[in-house]
């Protein structure tokens, strides 16, 4: 049962929480891949960083997102083992548009993070691209949100 000091000390939190504004926690160096690129440049990139996103474009404007996930959805399961063939390296072949995600939702620098939340929970997302005017300034993803709650 919840007591009524834990209940306003709560509510003081969560509406602390919506006033955190995404450009204050978003990361604004962000990696970007045309949507024309082979997988082998995706494989290039998440090889070498520790982020799980990379926004997709198509004449500086975004057009999707490959996550890590799609990335090792699109592969062969036999890459890299004894079972490898030329077919299965060749699934590094298609191009991002191919396998990435179309139309993501996104969100603006100045929105705050509890709407972020509620974007990335209710659309079971891992992140969302920041524009401002249709430009990309940024990225959020669920890491960056769960950081600001426990840090305020």
């Amino acid at each position: 049962m919840t007591t009524s000091t834990e209940m306003s000390t709560e509510t003081l939190t969560n509406n602390a929480a919506k006033h955190i504004c995404i450009a204050d926690i978003m990361t604004t160096r962000v990696v970007t891949i045309d949507m024309d690129d082979r997988l082998t440049l995706a494989k290039e990139i998440f090889d070498n960083v520790s982020f799980h996103h990379l926004l997709v474009v198509d004449n500086e404007q975004l057009s999707g997102i490959l996550s890590y996930r799609d990335f090792l959805r699109a592969l062969s399961p036999n890459i890299g083992t004894a079972a490898e063939l030329i077919r299965d390296t060749e699934t590094l072949q298609k191009r991002v548009h191919q396998v990435m995600t179309h139309n993501p939702f996104t969100i603006a620098p100045h929105c705050d993070i509890h709407q972020a939340s509620k974007l990335i929970l209710d659309h079971d997302i891992g992140c969302l691209p920041v524009l401002d005017n249709n430009t990309i300034v940024g990225i959020i993803t669920w890491k960056d949100l769960l950081n600001a709650y426990c840090l305020r």
